[in-house]
């Protein structure tokens, strides 16, 4: 049976589901101000079936000896995501894969965001990432993303980062398989004067056969990507990545 796309599924609704689903575990690693995703999985109930660990480093040299000092000081980064993916992911595996690692897909979410400051002088934008099993013991997926924030008042960036976040990890779940049903989810209830995405990429062995259709996506103009978008597959250490890029 094909996998479509389901709007109707709100926020609440998807947080619960993945609560109460029973293979699915994992932590929640956010910093700055991007605090509402794993705020959301608590509100919609049965969170302890999902959450091993919450965590927030908003201090930047609390962040270092977590993470690891940056040569650039940017903290709203990939190179930082990525830093906060590595650590998070070994780290359940390290405590929790000899416990229930037969049973589970783990999983490790993490961003990195910034939204406007008190003058509005600053750039709202953040990166957004999972690292992610579709089988127990089986090997990890990434998918990572840039988001602009574009919403005029810091609360409600606050609130759009924390539904999206909501929406990436259900599509890593429920959505993997089907590419527009992946990328259309990332936008339910946002809309396009809210969040842009400009940058998306998918690496892992669960991805190695989404080329063909992620790449008809930015033809089809079906998500809130920017205008000209480019997409490109490239093979690297027999996975495969693919990037939708703002060329702009």
């Amino acid at each position: 049976m094909s996998i479509i796309h389901n709007k109707d599924i709100g926020t609440k609704q998807k947080a619960l589901a993945i609560n109460l689903d029973p293979k699915i575990y994992g932590s929640f690693a956010e910093i700055g101000a991007g605090q509402d995703v794993a705020a959301n999985f608590f509100k919609a109930g049965a969170s302890s079936g999902t959450i091993a660990k919450t965590m927030s480093a908003y201090d930047m040299t609390v962040s270092d000896a977590i993470y690891g000092a940056l040569k650039v000081k940017r903290y709203v980064s990939e190179s930082r995501l990525m830093a906060m993916l590595n650590h998070e992911y070994n780290l359940l595996i390290e405590r929790l894969a000899e416990q229930r690692g037969d049973n589970t897909t783990f999983f490790a979410f993490s961003d990195t965001v910034s939204t406007l400051n008190y003058h509005k002088t600053n750039e709202a934008h953040g990166w957004m990432g999972v690292r992610f099993q579709l089988e127990p013991n089986g090997p990890f997926n990434d998918v990572i993303l840039h988001v602009k924030l574009l919403d005029t008042d810091n609360n409600l960036q606050q609130q759009a980062v924390g539904v999206l976040g909501v929406n990436l990890l259900y599509a890593c779940f429920y959505y993997n398989e089907v590419a527009p049903a992946f990328l259309l989810s990332l936008m339910d209830e946002l809309s396009r004067d809210r969040i842009q995405i400009d940058m998306i990429q998918f690496e892992g062995p669960n991805f190695e056969k989404v080329d063909n259709r992620l790449m008809s996506l930015h033809r089809l103009n079906m998500v809130s990507l920017t205008p000209r978008c480019l997409g490109r597959m490239a093979r690297t250490n027999n996975h495969q990545k693919l990037y939708i890029r703002n060329t702009l």
